[in-house]
């Protein structure tokens, strides 16, 4: 079915956190519902709308940051009581804005995830879950990585209180009273989490949730296992989930699923007849969505969607059409309620500039009197820098509250920045000169007007660390900039997994000495993403990585005074060993480093790299022969004297050079690659082979498997 939205901006506010914005139930025999939001200034703002313009009907004073914002109430009953989290408070509104809560809670952090049911108040900080039931203190949990979202099955339909908590490390913890039940694996970092039809589903039991990397998933978390029901990937590309929502917008019986994301994609899956979630809508905004409901607010009758993107804009994606239906031999005709809504814009769009040029004189004026004091404007920047599995790159997306004029990137280590579809900005590199300064990358980007989100791609190699600064400058005066610091870490390109392929042939490498878990924990930290800062709770621990560009593998175990690593990949250990007896000597540790090497894992190593190694090689083989071919079409006039295989070339000639052009230097990191192989594997055993690397590229430039393998068995 066809679902046909227009967009409606009510209203700004402040920049907004995820999940701070929620529409009050209907009230009485007026269908159109209030919307409740809480930005970061701290004011919670409480508006309807009427004839087409916001209504306030309360606001707070401002305050801290808005971390998040529910609504609650006694269980059975009408859940429109408004609850804000606010530092490591807790306060509590009627819907007419009358305050009746601030409870204090014991947390030491902010509070970052918040759900109430009933009586219950469930409240995480970064690693922290805590249960206050009437505010007080039932039940307490560390997690073993960050959590970014909490929820609760429901209590009045299980007649059970199970909290679920979601965090970074790929896994739902499902909590009883202060113990963990059990943990769900996930495939991605999960970000948020929602009842299933807002209530659980048919069993209660089922749970909605969106990962950073842009998944999204249904699980039954039954009493003893969970059952996983269906998964959606990524295949788009599309940004993370930020906000889910359920409720039916296309008027089908059936609630539809509503997503938003931090790329601005909005978008509502419906079920098929097997009752798997089908795609059925999307519109794109130009900034991450932080929240999302459906409802009905702007007029009675018609359903919408209702969002709050990041820089405090409430807007709906309403069914109510714009234009009223054309009788025969009329011209469509815009409603009266909209005519009006344009004057009265173009009226305060005037008074603004009228103001705005007062304020500037006022300004200038100011600035060149003796006492002037310049103020130095305070702004936003919502940034995510965060690795992707797919095409293992890294993606920075910088968002600001207002237009973005220029962000500067500078790195330290070398790095590649790659093409990105999405990106209007222009690019502009600078000469570095890396002996003096350590810089090895310079690029500035100039974003078009109007744009508020930046997205790069970068490409690190692993064994080289350093940082990556961003330079965010936004078109406002006096011109102020904000820098923003990434550590890019020696095994950059690896990711968490919840397992590994013990079959495989390991290298391994063990430490010993006079340190402790947290000394290790922090060196490990030091040197591989997606890894929880805080020391973990126990003894010991063990963390499984992949490589996302080799698909190699890693597993860390360590506990105080020992630790070993394995890995498939011989340059893996290197790497590690040198950076780890690195951190040690400026602990002034002395470390005992014992080696188990694998012969057989070279080989392995070079098989996995071999179809991509392959694969680039014929694909810049083929863009080279695109010009040539061209010539001789234009020469011939027709391409039917061709054998296929050079008419597939020309036929997928745009299509190569794009990739191509997507993927520079692929080949030579293939190549640096195979070599930091080579002369790893003989530094285990204590020759120097860096004499021998022209020859190892001779035979990489007439690449046969064979050939390779052959060399790496005989070279001494």
């Amino acid at each position: 079915m066809e679902l046909q939205l227009n967009r409606m901006d009510y209203l700004q506010v402040g920049v907004t956190s995820q999940k701070t914005m929620r529409l009050l139930p209907a009230s009485g025999r007026r269908a159109t519902q209030k919307v409740v939001v809480g930005d970061q200034d701290g004011v919670v703002t409480c508006f309807g709308i009427k004839k087409a313009e916001a209504l306030p009907v309360f606001k707070t004073l401002p305050g801290q940051k808005i971390s998040r914002l529910e609504l609650g109430g006694a269980l059975g009953t009408v859940q429109e009581k408004i609850f804000v989290a606010t530092g490591t408070e807790v306060r509590g509104f009627t819907k007419r804005g009358k305050q009746f809560l601030s409870f204090k809670t014991n947390l030491t952090e902010s509070i970052k995830a918040m759900h109430i049911s009933g009586s219950d108040l469930f409240l995480c900080a970064s690693y922290i879950y805590n249960h206050y039931c009437d505010c007080k203190d039932q039940h307490y949990f560390l997690s073993g990585d960050k959590i970014s979202d909490v929820l609760c099955l429901p209590v009045e339909r299980l007649e059970r209180i199970t909290p679920i908590l979601a965090c970074q490390d790929r896994v739902l913890r499902v909590l009883e009273g202060s113990e963990l039940m059990y943990e769900v694996e996930v495939p991605g970092p999960p970000s948020v989490l929602s009842l299933n039809n807002g209530n659980g589903g048919e069993s209660g039991e089922e749970l909605l949730y969106g990962t950073s990397d842009g998944k999204i998933g249904l699980i039954h978390i039954a009493v003893n296992t969970p059952i996983p029901k269906w998964e959606i990937s990524n295949e788009k590309k599309r940004g993370g989930i930020l906000c889910i929502d359920n409720f039916d917008i296309i008027g089908d019986g059936v609630k539809d699923i509503l997503i938003g994301r931090d790329d601005g994609t909005v978008e509502v899956y419906g079920y098929d007849s097997a009752n798997e979630p089908v795609l059925r809508f999307e519109h794109l905004l130009t900034e991450s969505i932080t929240s999302i409901q459906g409802g009905c607010v702007g007029k009675d009758g018609y359903d919408e969607i209702v969002l709050s993107t990041y820089s405090g804009w409430v807007t709906g994606l309403t069914t109510e059409p714009i234009y009223k239906e054309a009788g025969p031999g009329e011209e469509l005709k815009m409603s009266q309620e909209m005519q009006n809504k344009i004057t009265s814009l173009r009226s305060e769009l005037e008074q603004l500039q009228f103001k705005v040029l007062q304020e500037r004189e006022k300004y200038q004026h100011s600035s060149q009197s003796v006492t002037a004091v310049s103020a130095v404007p305070v702004f936003s920047v919502n940034d995510k820098f965060t690795l992707n599995q797919d095409d293992a790159s890294y993606s920075l997306i910088l968002e600001v509250q207002m237009a973005i004029d220029n962000v500067l990137i500078q790195s330290d280590v070398p790095v590649d920045l790659l093409d990105v579809d999405k990106n209007s900005a222009v690019v502009s590199f600078s000469g570095c000169d890396n002996e003096p300064n350590g810089n090895f990358l310079l690029a500035t980007y100039r974003c078009q007007a109007n744009t508020t989100r930046l997205e790069l791609k970068i490409r690190s190699i692993e064994g080289q660390y350093g940082t990556l600064q961003a330079y965010i400058t936004p078109r406002i005066q006096p011109k102020t900039c904000q820098v923003r610091q990434y550590l890019i870490k020696p095994l950059s390109l690896h990711q968490r997994s919840h397992a590994i392929d013990q079959n495989r042939p390991m290298n391994m490498v063990s430490l010993t000495g006079q340190f402790s878990f947290s000394d290790i924990h922090s060196w490990v930290v030091f040197c591989l993403p997606e890894l929880p800062e805080k020391t973990p709770v126990g003894d010991s621990i063990t963390f499984y990585f992949q490589n996302t560009f080799l698909d190699t593998q890693l597993e860390c175990t360590y506990r105080k005074g020992e630790a070993s690593f394995k890995s498939d990949n011989i340059s893996t250990i290197s790497i590690l060993k040198d950076v780890l007896s690195k951190e040690a000597t400026k602990r002034k540790i002395n470390l005992n480093i014992s080696y188990d090497i694998n012969e057989e894992s070279v080989g392995h190593t070079l098989r996995m790299i071999h179809p991509k190694l392959e694969y680039q090689l014929l694909l810049a083989k083929k863009v080279q022969l695109i010009d040539a071919l061209k010539e001789l079409q234009v020469h011939e006039g027709n391409m039917d004297f061709l054998i296929p295989e050079y008419r597939s070339i020309l036929e997928e000639a745009d299509q190569l050079q794009e990739e191509y052009k997507k993927q520079p230097a692929h080949l030579e990191r293939l190549y640096g690659m195979i070599t930091d192989l080579f002369i790893d594997k003989f530094k285990f055993k204590g020759t120097n082979v860096k004499t021998k690397v022209p020859l190892l590229l001779e035979i990489l430039d007439n690449y046969e498997q064979s050939a390779l393998m052959a060399f790496f068995d005989t070279a001494q």
